[in-house]
């Protein structure tokens, strides 16, 4: 049984992206399952930081958009979520090719949620392991 509560095409929701941090930096969301997000990122110049690894500002970026995607995405309709903490610890530096993160949830409450984000290569190794909270707010109709 899925736990979303809002349907997403992943087409048009990453159409709806362009022109975002997670558009300039080439983020993609290419699954979305039963219990989990997940999204790519391709690790080259602009995902760098000056010596040539991936930046773990990037890896940030990829696991809160990850864990915001899939909090708006079990919230009634009116409500969102807005980010409140990220905790990222780095464990292998990526030169090149690309990078796959999944979130899910720990916890979702009708105040605050919390998801765990994992970020690995390709093959399987372990880049970054995130957690997120997350506060759920009324969308305001005015924005």
């Amino acid at each position: 049984m899925s736990l979303w509560k809002k349907q997403v095409d992943l087409d048009a929701f990453n159409e709806m992206s362009k022109g975002t941090a997670s558009d300039v930096l080439g983020i993609r969301v290419t699954d979305i399952g039963d219990d989990y997000i997940r999204a790519e990122l391709d690790v080259e110049r602009r995902t760098h930081q000056p010596y040539g690894l991936l930046h773990g500002g990037v890896s940030c970026v990829l696991a809160e958009s990850l864990g915001s995607i899939g909090g708006a995405l079990t919230c009634e309709d009116g409500y969102s979520v807005v980010g409140v903490d990220l905790n990222a610890t780095h464990l292998s530096p990526v030169r090149s090719g690309k990078v796959i993160g999944t979130a899910r949830p720990i916890r979702i409450g009708y105040r605050m949620q919390f998801w765990s984000i994992d970020i690995e290569t390709e093959d399987g190794t372990p880049v970054c392991v995130a957690r997120l909270s997350v506060a759920v707010v009324r969308v305001k109709k005015d924005r």
